[in-house]
């Protein structure tokens, strides 16, 4: 039970790849860029991450679903993949909303 978290992200991950492939909505239709604002979504909350972890405002606590592994003090190494995660969602959500308002012909 030590990695469900990790393997739940992971999991998700290919699920949110098959329907990105079946539409053609982000690596499929343009890897580079999508690699490149993936990349660069990670490395900024990442970031957002270490300053709030050096303020004291974020934390790890004990839990049994995850690895326990830290990439740093207080940051686990769930965190690149849950935001990587979390880019590749937001960027397979918006461009579906687009194409859905697009066959609408709402503006």
């Amino acid at each position: 039970m030590r990695a469900a978290y990790l393997a739940s992200l992971l999991l998700s991950g290919g699920g949110l790849t098959l329907v990105d492939r079946r539409w053609r909505l982000v690596f499929w239709h343009d890897a580079r860029r999508a690699g490149l604002v993936v990349g660069t979504g990670v490395a900024v909350l990442l970031a957002a991450d270490l300053v709030g972890i050096a303020l004291g405002l974020f934390f790890r606590a004990p839990t049994r679903i995850m690895t326990g592994l830290l990439l740093a003090p207080e940051l686990p190494v769930e965190e690149p993949v849950f935001l990587a995660f979390l880019c590749y969602l937001t960027m397979v959500l918006v461009r579906g909303s687009e194409r859905v308002l697009a066959r609408r012909g709402t503006p």
